[in-house]
């Protein structure tokens, strides 16, 4: 498996956990429960692991490119 297919896998999952975090403390509010002020801080981590594979992500296509391209042509 290369890495790109790791970085895709790793931002998928990093989404479902992100997306479930979210909504677990809408759900805890929702119920009118007020959970500890630390459970807010809960979905940074993913969140910033979901931003670099992103950025990853999203240079892909350009580094490809820009790799591939011969000089003067």
């Amino acid at each position: 498996m290369n890495w790109n297919k790791w970085f895709r896998q790793i931002h998928r999952w990093l989404s479902i956990i992100f997306t479930l975090i979210v909504a677990a403390i809408f759900a805890m509010l929702g119920l009118g429960k007020e959970p500890a002020q630390w459970v807010y801080f809960l979905p940074l981590p993913p969140l910033a692991l979901l931003l670099l594979t992103g950025l990853y992500l999203f240079a892909l296509p350009y580094a490809t490119k820009w790799r591939g391209s011969t000089i003067g042509g």
